[in-house]
């Protein structure tokens, strides 16, 4: 009988520490697997904006921040795109083949509804952040400038659509992020449907 009860003893003591052993496994590869994982900050960093444009004035423009870079959002006018397309002024890559946008953006407008312009508001260059300069014919800008964009730091100068004119120091358009349109209103950037709503 003791025999009996000592391989019943043994038993429960492998089968206990057995489990204990799991427990513990558990508790050390939980914070470990845990460790992977992005931090809050960074999910928000990299997680969807929303931008309600329902209170944007034509010819106004809101900023953002998604990713921790700035977003511009622009009402364009009837007038400013009308003045946009009839400029005739060149411009380094007017069909947006050598720039960064989504592919709904591959049109004169870069934009998936005309008269709203989403454009990451970071020079092509090196980065620096250009001005809105929507007026036009400004002394310091010249006769031919019908609106859009001037990065003061380097003199590059982008349309209305962020493309960039010739013999800039910025190699391409400026950036237009993923969006998406959530009825005539919201916009939802760093999410892409690429079908106008």
């Amino acid at each position: 009988m003791s025999e009996k009860s000592d391989l019943n003893r043994r038993h429960f003591l492998t089968v206990a520490t057995s489990v204990t052993g799991a427990v513990g496994v558990g508790f050390v590869a939980v914070p470990f697997v845990a460790s992977w994982l992005p931090s809050a900050r960074a999910r928000a960093l990299g997680a969807p904006v929303e931008v309600d444009i329902s209170k944007l004035d034509d010819g106004a423009m809101v900023r953002v921040q998604w990713r921790g870079r700035p977003v511009w959002v622009v009402r364009r006018t009837q007038v400013m795109l009308d003045r946009m397309e009839n400029s005739g002024i060149e411009l380094r890559d007017p069909d947006s083949l050598e720039s960064i946008q989504p592919n709904f953006a591959l049109n004169d407008f870069r934009s998936l509804k005309p008269k709203i312009l989403v454009v990451l508001g970071v020079c092509t260059h090196l980065g620096c952040s250009p001005t809105a300069r929507f007026d036009v014919a400004p002394a310091d800008l010249g006769p031919d400038w019908v609106g859009g964009f001037f990065c003061p730091c380097h003199g590059s100068k982008f349309d209305l659509s962020g493309r960039v004119y010739p013999a800039m120091p910025a190699p391409t358009n400026l950036t237009i992020p993923p969006y998406r349109f959530v009825g005539d209103n919201l916009i939802i950037i760093g999410e892409e449907t690429g079908v106008a709503a």
